[in-house]
């Protein structure tokens, strides 16, 4: 008899591209899913696969594991999409308190993602005739009157767009929130009469330059550069924004001094931090921008944005893995 045998064979299992791997937990199989998907076609995996799996996973954890990643991956992953899909898969499986409603208050930070959950909801829960959210869980809707009260005039207006099918109108109608206060009832008056400020963003102040007539070509570019330069010299033009559009500011002819502006301000650690960017963003920016023939081109390129984002990542302790398991991250514990 020996007591310090060999094992022989580690429990194992199939992979999704057929192939042997270690069998995992069920939290740690749904941790590791959520953080590095997006929720798009994989090499080995579909969308929908994804939130396919997604789904199965959350009713095989508790429900405070789930509330809990989803606040994790939005706040700390700075994911969007991923933590709407969970507290929403959560609702399905769980009732009887108000986990769902805190949970969606936390996840909820910009004012689109009220849309975005409630098309969420009425892809998963799908209902036959006209009203399509009429089946809205008690919990989803005071989570969502919750965040209501959590944006202004301008957040509501930036993306009150009329080409979504769940608009801003809709989800009001459908949410009945309760304002706080008199000035945020007359915001959500202006919601219902969809009546509310045309809000100064890049977007709608080049929709506007885009509909005016010119007497030549020349005379639109010159109108879209002469419009760029106030943008950029407004200091409104966001992070995301500036990083995104930075083909589009160097197509326009846009002045040297103000190409290093935005270069000074996307390479600043302290932007790069506060912007909540991941890596991929930037990889997209610069292969969009090295094809652009222009005299400022290789200030862009040669900027400091592109070796910036990934001090964003934090490093990995050998303390937070131990065998077999899993320590999860502090920020992850807390709800």
């Amino acid at each position: 008899m020996k007591f310090n045998s060999l094992i022989k064979e580690f429990e194992a299992t199939l992979n999704h591209e057929g192939e042997k791997a270690f069998v995992i937990t069920p939290e740690l199989e749904l941790y590791s899913l959520v953080v590095t998907c997006s929720l798009s076609g994989k090499f080995y995996e579909s969308g929908g696969e994804q939130m396919g799996r997604i789904i199965d996973l959350v009713g095989k954890v508790s429900p405070e594991f789930v509330a809990k990643l989803a606040v994790y991956t939005r706040s700390e992953m700075h994911l969007r999409s991923v933590p709407l899909l969970l507290v929403v898969a959560l609702a399905r499986v769980h009732n009887g308190d108000d986990l769902v409603a805190r949970t969606i208050e936390r996840v909820v930070l910009r004012a689109d993602e009220i849309m975005e959950l409630l098309m969420c909801y009425q892809l998963l829960n799908p209902a036959a005739g006209r009203k399509k959210l009429g089946n809205l869980s008690h919990q989803v809707q005071v989570g969502l009157q919750r965040a209501f009260n959590n944006f202004d005039e301008y957040q509501f207006a930036k993306y009150n767009r009329g080409n979504l099918e769940v608009k801003l109108r809709d989800a009001l109608f459908v949410v009945h929130p309760k304002a706080k206060d008199a000035a945020q009832q007359a915001i959500f008056d202006k919601i219902a009469d969809d009546n509310l400020a045309v809000p100064y963003t890049w977007e709608t102040e080049l929709s506007a330059l885009g509909q005016e007539h010119y007497d030549s070509d020349q005379d639109k570019k010159e109108a879209f550069r002469a419009k760029w330069e106030e943008l950029i010299a407004s200091r409104k033009v966001g992070y995301m924004a500036q990083l995104r559009n930075l083909r589009n500011m160097l197509e326009a002819g846009v002045s040297p001094a103000l190409i290093e502006q935005v270069c000074r301000y996307l390479s600043a650690s302290q932007n790069v931090l506060a912007s909540k960017q991941l890596p991929f963003r930037y990889l997209s920016a610069y292969r969009e921008v090295e094809s652009v023939v222009n005299d400022c081109t290789a200030m862009v390129l040669c900027s400091r944005p592109w070796r910036m984002p990934c001090r964003q990542v934090p490093p990995i302790s050998m303390a937070s893995v131990q065998a077999r398991g899993f320590l999860w991250p502090a920020t992850f514990r807390a709800l």
